[in-house]
This record gives structure tokens, sequence and C-alpha cells, in this order.
């Protein structure tokens, strides 16, 4: 059962049905395939590609913010790559058709962002701090189903921790 007050929103949970068990996404440093994380870059191949038009509400720790989906592979692999800034309150929700444990790295991406690791219920299980163009993998502490990016600092200058609820 759910937490109360966790709920996928329509458009969410299609994405979701849509990915497939098969998808890897992964890009992992140094060509190690046998590592257990998911490695996924945050950013765009196209320097002058726009952000997504279509921004989702979702609430973290009470707060409301708006957020753009990537739940497809090309989207996951795109990220916010060469992007020069994020909106305040804004963000990037990575969505993955099943909990595993995830890794970021920020080649190619150009502002320094926060990530939540976030599992099926909801619940926040690390944040970590990501420097720009960098190839060192952050992985989550425990399996998750989404990755939340924010500009850096902001969950500190929120007071989101490692516990606290994503509303979809």
């Amino acid at each position: 059962m759910r937490e109360p007050g966790f709920w996928l929103a329509g458009p969410l949970l299609a994405g979701l049905l849509a990915c497939s068990a098969g998808d890897t996404g992964t890009r992992p440093p140094g060509g190690d395939q046998s590592r257990d994380a998911t490695v996924e870059t945050a950013g765009a191949a196209d320097p002058a590609a726009a952000p997504s038009a279509e921004l989702i509400p979702i609430r973290v720790g009470g707060i409301e913010i708006r957020v753009e989906l990537a739940d497809e592979p090309a989207e996951r692999q795109t990220g916010l790559m060469f992007r020069e800034s994020l909106a305040e309150n804004q963000g990037m929700l990575f969505a993955y058709p099943e909990e595993r444990t995830l890794g970021f790295w920020m080649k190619d991406t150009l502002i320094p962002l926060d990530i939540a690791y976030i599992d099926r219920e909801g619940r926040i299980v690390d944040i970590k701090q990501m420097e720009p163009q960098s190839t060192e993998t952050h992985n989550s502490a425990a399996p998750a189903m989404y990755a939340l990016e924010m500009n850096q600092g902001w969950f500190e200058a929120n007071g989101i921790r490692v516990g606290d609820l994503i509303e979809f």
C-alpha cells in the first residue's frame, strides 16, 4: 500500500507503463559493464535543444515545484546536458520502470545540481551534490525508482531531507 498523499498523475503513470523492463539507458564510466548501478548523464545531445514546454507540478516535502519528466530512455540519457541554467523551484524528474540502484554523472552538464533518489513509495532515500562536467558517478544509497535533479543547494535551503515524501 502506498503512503497517504502519494499518487501518480496520469501522464507519469502512462510514461512508466510505456517504459520497457529491458531499457538500460546506461553509460558506465570507463566501460565497466559489471556495475550494479544504472548510470545516466544529465543532458541534451543538441546544445540548442529547448527545455520541454510541459512542466508537471509535484510536491517535495510539502513544497510545490514544477518538473520536466524524463521517462523514456532518450530523455533520461539527455537529461539537463548543455543547459546554462535551471529556473528556481524547477527540476527534472527521471522515472524508471522498476526500483534499482541508480547512478548519475555530470558529463556535459554545465550547472551544479543536487539529486534526490526516491523509492517506489515516494520516499527520498538519498540526496547528493553533483558538480558540473564531472564523470564521477553518484550512486543511490538504496534502490530507487525516481531521481529528482534540482539546482545545487535547493534541498538543503528548503529543509528537504532523506525520509521526506514526494507527492506526484
